[in-house]
């Protein structure tokens, strides 16, 4: 039977998932005491955690339901050229996610989502600040803003939700004139219209880097790497399930659950259902974009995000629900990079590489942090949606937090898995 290394006064830790969130819990577990053991059955950081966006969404309060959006939805589906995508015959599979999406827009649900959203995201950047000090990788994020594009007055109308939220919870928006926007960032289209600045936002240069100098700085202080797969677990009389693994059972003081959209199941497995459905993200990265993008850009009437990284310009989009299994449909990479050279007329695309990932997503948009309902000793970190990269370390904080038994940053109760 594998255990972990002692920790202080014997705490030990198990954390299932090597993204980026399951990385900064158990740095975080191991800087609270705890010894440590990362299970991952593939490389680390190389599912959803690989290919996002890069956006550190410090400010993205407003939940993706809001008001209407019952109406939205079938306008959106039958947008070819729209970000939402679901496969055919996987419509009545996530039907039951739809209905709690859509019930989540009520608009009482979304005063209480957006205030839970901005409790969390407003501690993003602080939680990665002492992780990435000792781990030295603080030149990883990068502080430049992002600048939203409007192509017309309507779709600038469409935001103001979304600005509002933003501008209620302390951020700063800066309105600009076409001018001004071609001033911020040379070689846009004619056709943008208005842009919008949100100075105080971050981007991490390279999430596959991000990810991999913190889990070199575990492992540099003695946390373990194991290379497993977690088939489920199996009762133990004094402590969490044991976790059972391709390559034996692992028991530990404390069982983190940070598998991403992987976790539904295994949550299964301990008797809580989970709404957690795979939103499946594309990216295209280009190497040679042939222009000059200094800050990240996002349009939101193409639901397209273009963002300056270390090996190139990574231009993200769509929401596919195809299920977990299903092969990628890399035409939807194409439909990106569209959007992307409507946005940017002089874009080289030659030299491509394309990628899909598992985004785990909850109804509401807030994640699941929080004790199992049956199983006190499991602690659960998984749903946080298109924002994974943005929570990780704040999740990593409470997770630590709720692990010790002690006040935590913040209230977790709006996080806790038998919310829905």
């Amino acid at each position: 039977m594998s255990r972990s290394a002692n920790g202080a006064d014997g705490r030990t830790a198990i954390v299932i998932g090597a993204g980026i969130v399951g990385v900064c819990c158990a740095v975080s577990l191991q800087r609270a005491g705890y010894a440590v053991t990362l299970i991952e059955r593939d490389q680390p950081g190389m599912a959803c955690s690989f290919g996002n966006a890069g956006n550190i969404g410090s400010s993205s309060f407003l939940p993706y339901s809001t008001p209407g959006i019952a109406r939205r939805i079938p306008k959106m589906l039958m947008d070819k050229r729209g970000a939402l995508k679901v496969r055919p015959g996987q419509f009545l599979k996530s039907l039951p996610w739809f209905v709690r999406f859509v019930r989540a827009g009520r608009a009482d649900r979304v005063a209480r989502i957006i205030e839970a959203r901005r409790a969390i995201l407003t501690r993003a950047l602080d939680a990665y600040e002492p992780l990435l000090r000792d781990a030295g990788g603080r030149d990883v994020i990068q502080a430049k803003g992002k600048l939203m594009l409007f192509e017309s007055e309507a779709a600038f109308q469409a935001v103001q939700r979304d600005l509002g939220a933003r501008r209620d919870g302390g951020a700063r928006v800066d309105v600009l004139s076409s001018d001004e926007v071609r001033q911020l960032q040379p070689g846009l289209s004619p056709s943008i219209v208005k842009g919008v600045f949100l100075p105080e936002l971050s981007h991490c240069v390279n999430p596959l880097r991000l990810t991999r100098q913190l889990l070199a700085h575990f492992l540099a202080r003695g946390g373990i790497l194991q290379a497993a797969e977690v088939k489920g677990f199996a009762p133990r009389g004094d402590g969490p399930p044991r976790v059972m693994t391709d390559s034996g059972p692992c028991e530990a003081s404390v069982v983190v659950l940070a598998a991403g959209v992987w976790s539904k199941a295994l949550a299964r497995q301990l008797g809580a259902r989970v709404p957690v459905e795979s939103q499946r993200g594309y990216h295209a990265m280009l190497a040679e974009p042939a222009v000059d993008i200094r800050i990240p850009l996002m349009a939101n009437a193409r639901n397209v995000l273009i963002t300056p990284m270390e090996e190139g310009l990574r231009c993200t989009g769509i929401a596919e629900h195809a299920g977990v299994e299903a092969a990628p449909n890399y035409a939807l990479t194409d439909l990106v990079l569209d959007h992307a050279r409507a946005l940017i007329p002089g874009l080289r695309t030659e030299r491509v590489s394309r990628w899909m990932g598992q985004r785990p997503s909850t109804p509401d948009s807030l994640p699941v942090i929080g004790r199992s309902p049956r199983h006190p000793g499991v602690i659960f970190a998984f749903g946080h949606g298109h924002t994974g990269l943005t929570m990780g370390a704040i999740t990593g904080k409470l997770v630590a937090e709720l692990a010790a038994g002690g006040p935590t940053t913040i209230d977790v109760a709006p996080y806790r898995p038998d919310r829905f």
